[in-house]
């Protein structure tokens, strides 16, 4: 009973003191340890790392000239679509990456719509609908530091 109103009575002094707080205390460890999985070379089915997927509908988004595949993906889905997804990076400009992308959709019938409210933190953006709407892509381009990362993801009929 004695050793329980000693820790009780230094748990009260500490909550006590006026000193600030020290993080990162050599009980605590100072970073986070990750809870998840980190994307590997070994991605999931329908999923390729630092090169296109089987399947990528290539005809209607090819990837740009000098730019370099980070992850694909291609996953059919309900109503015979594919919803896909690709990432690149690119030091081609940001406009000119849009304009890669845009030519060959609106070539296959596509209808290009700006965002109505643009995202400040991204480059070009822009997003494309066919089929009263169900088929749709997204479009966006990071630009930092002299290098451009385009994000693209929908679901069209392949």
């Amino acid at each position: 009973m004695t050793g329980a109103l000693v820790v009780a009575a230094l748990t009260l002094t500490g909550c006590a003191s006026s000193a600030p707080a020290r993080l990162g205390s050599p009980s605590s460890p100072s970073s986070p340890s990750p809870t998840e999985p980190l994307l590997t070379e070994q991605a999931g089915s329908g999923t390729s790392v630092g090169t296109l997927v089987k399947g990528f509908p290539t005809q209607l988004v090819p990837v740009p000239e000098g730019a370099t595949v980070l992850v694909s993906s291609a996953q059919p889905i309900a109503g015979g679509l594919t919803q896909i997804s690709l990432n690149l990076r690119s030091a081609q400009d940001a406009a000119g990456l849009l304009a890669a992308v845009r030519g060959p959709l609106l070539a296959a019938g596509f209808h290009e719509a700006p965002p109505a409210q643009p995202d400040p933190g991204l480059a070009a953006q822009s997003s494309f609908s066919r089929s009263d709407g169900t088929e749709l892509v997204l479009v966006g381009v990071l630009d930092r530091d002299g290098v451009r990362t385009l994000t693209l993801g929908g679901r069209v009929h392949v």
